[in-house]
């Protein structure tokens, strides 16, 4: 009984025939609700709309909303986490970026949008996005944990290549032992000393274990090069 009273309350609330409607029945819905300023209805009608066909919907965006309207951003917003559900990063990137032009300082947005840089394959763009974040928001870990790890990973490609161009040299001179010398250390002192100031924040905000290893593994380098 208590099931069949969920129902019926659930059908007065949103009556069934409006789940079952396309995008074509809701986006005149919708249309007329955004031209009277029913905002809240509208990012309802919007998010059916967009769950029913997100080609259409996308459409109706670009071609029918006013981008600086006040619910501009809110659509964006979802079609943005419409799109990251489905996996289709390049279209949520577009979306974050399209919110992001109304609410610059949105630290959740800028998380996200970063981490469709980073599925994008735009690493360097990722880093710029998450110094953006720790600029408002200091302890923020996802942003720490990607730019410590970055940073640390560039560092060790860097010390590798120097390694191996510098094996590479049968019989070195002292000038180019001096040189391969001021190469790691100019690594430590940049890349590495990043990813560590990074790292030290994570741990600071959460017992991570695994930037605890990366950070002895930091500890060793430094060792080498005294």
């Amino acid at each position: 009984m208590k099931t069949l009273a969920l129902f019926f309350s659930l059908f007065f609330v949103c009556p069934l025939s409006l789940w079952s409607q396309s995008a074509s029945d809701l986006l005149p819905k919708l249309s007329e609700a955004l031209s009277e300023g029913k905002d809240s209805y509208a990012v309802s009608l919007f998010r059916q709309s967009a769950s029913a066909n997100m080609e259409q919907t996308e459409m109706f965006y670009w071609t029918n909303v006013d981008k600086n309207s006040a619910v501009a951003p809110k659509l964006a917003n979802e079609m943005a986490t419409l799109y990251k559900k489905k996996r289709n990063y390049d279209k949520a990137y577009l979306f974050y970026r399209e919110y992001l032009q109304h609410s610059p300082e949105d630290v959740s947005a800028l998380v996200a949008c970063a981490e469709m840089e980073m599925m994008r394959g735009k690493e360097t763009d990722a880093v710029k996005t998450y110094e953006k974040v720790l600029k408002l928001d200091a302890d923020n870990l996802q942003a720490n944990i990607y730019l410590g790890n970055y940073y640390y990973l560039q560092a060790e490609n860097v010390k590798m290549k120097l390694e191996e161009d510098f094996k590479k040299i049968s019989s070195p001179t002292r000038m180019q032992y001096a040189r391969y010398r001021n190469g790691l250390s100019d690594v430590f002192t940049g890349s590495y000393s990043k990813a560590r100031g990074y790292l030290q924040r994570v741990l600071q905000l959460f017992p991570s274990t695994e930037a605890g290893k990366t950070l002895e593994k930091i500890k060793k380098v430094e060792l080498e090069l005294k």
